[in-house]
């Protein structure tokens, strides 16, 4: 399962909630306002740093320049359009709203 989650980690828990039932190696993908909580010295940090013992974390590409973020939490990766259309491509998606 690829899990999407597009809300900010700061207003919302829908990244926990995703976190709490995703089985261990499911991706974990951030788009929108969710790639706040891959930034750097954020209040999701450790959960982000958490989440990558367990998954691998995507960060939609575009979103992090649209938000003017500089700098991820080490390990996140970052996919732009077509790396987003495999990883749906390659998996049952579940958008986490």
């Amino acid at each position: 399962m690829l899990y999407m989650v597009n809300k900010s980690p700061l207003m919302y828990g829908s990244l926990k909630s995703a976190l709490r039932i995703a089985q261990a190696g499911d991706p974990i993908l951030l788009y929108e306002d969710g790639v706040y909580a891959a930034a750097q010295g954020a209040a999701s940090e450790g959960l982000i740093r958490e989440a990558l013992q367990r998954h691998p974390v995507y960060v939609l590409q575009a979103d992090v320049e649209a938000r003017g973020l500089s700098r991820l939490v080490e390990g996140v990766q970052t996919v732009d359009y077509a790396g987003f259309v495999e990883l749906v491509e390659q998996h049952h998606v579940v958008p986490w709203l």
